[in-house]
C-alpha cells in the first residue's frame, strides 16, 4: 500500500504514475492550437485530411471520373501513384463494370475507353492484359453469340455474321463461329419459323402469303434459295401448288429486282 492507504500504481518511464490524475489530465495546448471541446485526436484529423486529399485528387481527374466510382475506390489515385497508373486503374474499372453487365468484345471495350478519353496506349495495355487472362475472348464470344441467337431468335448464319461484324469481332473468329452452325439445323429452324407464321397468313392471296413468309426468312438472314424451298414445302403440305398458280418457287428472283437486296 502507498501513502494514505492508496494502492500501488505502475510507474511509467517518465516517472509519472500511470492512472494518476496527472496522467488523466489532457495535455496542454501548444501556442496557436487552442483546445476545442470534443475535438478529435491529432491522428484522426490527419486521417480525415488524407480522405479529403484523395477526394481532391479524384475531383481533379476531370475526364477520368467514372460514374458510380467514388474516392477511396480502386480508381482513386493513391499517394505516389503516377498519372499513367491512375489512368490504367480507371480503364480497368470501366472494363470490369461493362463486363459485369454482359459479355463484351474487345472492340466494344476499346470504343468505350476512347469515349472516356483514355489514351490509346493505356487502353491497349489494359485490354491486352484482360485478353491474357481471358476476361476478353472474341472467339468464345462469337461462338456463344451464334449458339444463343440462332436458337433464341432463329437467325441464320448470314445475319449472325453481320451482327458480329457490327460488334467488332475479327473476321477469322466470325468465320469459325458461323461455320459451326449445322446447315441442317438452319433448314430446321427456317421451317419452324414458317410453321409458326403460316396460320396467320391463311385467307390471304397466295402471292401475299409467299411474300410475307419469304420476307420473314429474309429478315432472319436466310438465303433466297432456302426461303423459297421452305415456303414451297409448307404450302404443299397445305395442299397448295404454287406452280399451278403460275408462281415458280424453284427459282428465287434476283434480290435487286425484288427490292429485297438489303433484307437478303
Amino acid at each position: 500500500m502507498g501513502r494514505s492507504g492508496e494502492p500501488p500504481q505502475a510507474v511509467g518511464r517518465s516517472g509519472e504514475r500511470v492512472g494518476s490524475a496527472a496522467a488523466r489530465k489532457p495535455a496542454p495546448a501548444t501556442a496557436g492550437e487552442p483546445v476545442t471541446p470534443g475535438a478529435p485526436p491529432a491522428q484522426d484529423v490527419k486521417g480525415a485530411q488524407d480522405v479529403k486529399d484523395a477526394q481532391d485528387v479524384k475531383g481533379a481527374q476531370g475526364a477520368w471520373a467514372v460514374p458510380g466510382v467514388h474516392a477511396g475506390s480502386a480508381t482513386a489515385a493513391s499517394p505516389g501513384e503516377t498519372g499513367h497508373e491512375s489512368k490504367a486503374a480507371v480503364a480497368r474499372q470501366i472494363c470490369l463494370r461493362m463486363l459485369t453487365a454482359e459479355p463484351r468484345t474487345r472492340a466494344e471495350l476499346a470504343a468505350a475507353l476512347r469515349r472516356r478519353g483514355v489514351p490509346e496506349d493505356t487502353a491497349e495495355a489494359v485490354l491486352g492484359r484482360f485478353s491474357d487472362v481471358k476476361l476478353i475472348d472474341d472467339a468464345a464470344f462469337a461462338a456463344a453469340w451464334v449458339e444463343t441467337r440462332h436458337h433464341g431468335r432463329g437467325l441464320a448464319g448470314r445475319a449472325l455474321a453481320a451482327e458480329l461484324r457490327r460488334r467488332g469481332v475479327p473476321q477469322e473468329d466470325i468465320k469459325t463461329a458461323v461455320s459451326g452452325l449445322d446447315p441442317r439445323q438452319e433448314i430446321a429452324t427456317a421451317r419452324s419459323l414458317v410453321e409458326r407464321r403460316l396460320a396467320s397468313t391463311r385467307g390471304q392471296p397466295l402471292t401475299a402469303r409467299i411474300r410475307r413468309l419469304t420476307g420473314l426468312l429474309a429478315r432472319k438472314g436466310y438465303s433466297p434459295a432456302t426461303a423459297y424451298r421452305v415456303v414451297r414445302e409448307a404450302l404443299e403440305q397445305e395442299g397448295l401448288d404454287p406452280a399451278a398458280a403460275g408462281i415458280d418457287l424453284d427459282d428465287p428472283p434476283d434480290a435487286e429486282s425484288d427490292g429485297q437486296s438489303a433484307a437478303w
